[in-house]
Formats: C-alpha cells, structure tokens, sequence
C-alpha cells in the first residue's frame, strides 16, 4: 500500500516557474488527507514558496508533507513553520570551480540567445543551475527553446568530463543542474524514507524527466515505483486515481 507519494514540481505538479492552478492546489490538500506527500525539484526555496506553498489551500496538513528543493540536496518539514532538515551545500572552492566550468561550456556550447529573462546561472547552495533563457523566462518562449533536448545534452556532454565527482543532469525544459556525485533526487527521497520510516516499496514517484539524463532518472533506477506524466493534465489524472482507490479501501496512511 502506498505510503508516500513524491512529486516533480515543474512540469508535473505546475507549468515550468509557474504557480499550481486551484485544481491541482485542492487535489494536493485532498491527497494529504490520504498519504504523505514530497514535492522535490531543481528549484529553490523561494520557487517552492511562489509556486505551491502559496497556493496551497490553508487547510491543507502541512505536517504530512515534505518539500525538497534543489534535486533533494535540502529537505523542509513543516513544525509549526517551515524548518530546514538538511541542506548538502557546496564549499567555496567547490563553487568557483563548477562556475568556472559551466561559463567554459556555455561559450564552447554557442548559446548567445539574445533573448534572457533573470540569470542564466543561479547558485542556490547545493545545486548550480543553467537555464537557457534566463530564471524569469516566459513557459512559451521556453517550450520552444529545446524541444528536442539537444542543446541540454550537447552542454551535459561538455560539462561532465570537466567535473568528475559531480553530477551533471538536464532539468526542466530549458535546465542543467549540477549537484555533487551521488547527491540527487533519489539520494533525497531514499533519506527521507529512512527519516520517516518508510519502506521504498511503500513510496510512489511521479515526475516528467523520467528518461535517460533526466533529473527524476534517478529515482526509478534505486528501486522506486514511478510513473511519467507528460504534464500537470496526467498528474492530475495519477492523483485522482490514488484517491479513487483510496477511497475504495477507506483508509488513511
């Protein structure tokens, strides 16, 4: 019986930098009553705040959901405020040496889009991200950027030889994150299961980079039940289902 559900936010629970419509926000509080709920993603704090927090209605339970920001590098739990568990943060020298790097792939990589919206490179502790077109960049201009995903497999081809012992993964739809080896979202759920008690077999993940290079890859290949959506329409069917089911059985993880 599923115990714990985990969620990629961008892409499955919302559109990439956007905040959940109510539809998703009241099927994430109904599924809360159910089973505990972890959402994990390449963004930071301030994008889990903006993106679901806020909408999530306020009578919601909080203390049955865990937030994992950064490709779970950092885990939150709720105790009367939102606490920080864990954070796996890179050293300084650690820091200069992948910012170096990724500026060097970039320019190798030939993106010079004219078109930024916010920061193309932003460190948020234990996770440096790339994004093609800026932070800010509208989901429209972003769709259509790397439809393909070539150009975030060309600069994780370039970036990994030159940071052996870390990890160099494509995120979102225009993303490259880059954690420490070994330090990624199935490191994240795999120690909050430890933390809470609950055995992989009881976990369910659903995300949309499934594939080979994808950031929630990881998750399937430790063993994890886990199911890829297209986008938030066939992670709102997933969440509707388990609460069918749930339902049916009557009872409450």
């Amino acid at each position: 019986m599923i115990a714990l559900v985990a969620f990629d936010l961008d892409g499955t629970l919302a559109e990439s930098k956007q905040p959940m419509d109510p539809v998703m926000a009241g099927l994430l509080r109904d599924l809360l009553a159910v089973v505990r709920v972890a959402i994990i993603s390449g963004g930071g704090w301030g994008q889990f705040e903006h993106q679901m927090l806020e909408e999530l209605p306020g009578d919601a339970d909080r203390t049955r959901l865990y937030l994992m920001p950064t490709s779970g590098t950092q885990l939150y739990r709720f105790e009367g405020d939102w606490r920080k568990v864990y954070a796996e943060d890179f050293t300084q020298g650690e820091r200069v040496h992948i910012l170096r790097a990724l500026h060097d792939a970039v320019d190798e990589a030939g993106f010079s889009d004219p078109r930024l919206w916010g920061d193309r490179i932003e460190d948020r502790g234990s996770q440096i991200t790339f994004s093609g077109l800026g932070q800010k960049a509208p989901p429209e201009a972003k769709s259509i950027w790397d439809p393909d995903g070539r150009k975030r497999a060309r600069l994780q081809a370039l970036l990994a030889p030159m940071l052996p012992g870390f990890a160099v993964r494509i995120g979102g739809s225009t993303s490259v994150d880059i954690t420490r080896q070994g330090i990624d979202k199935a490191y994240g759920i795999l120690k909050l299961l430890d933390l809470v008690g609950i055995a992989a077999a009881d976990a369910l993940f659903v995300g949309d980079a499934l594939y080979p290079g994808g950031n929630d890859a990881p998750v399937q290949r430790a063993g994890i039940a886990s199911i890829a959506v297209r986008g938030v329409g066939d992670t709102r069917r997933v969440i509707e289902t388990i609460l069918g089911s749930s339902a049916e059985r009557g009872s409450v993880r």
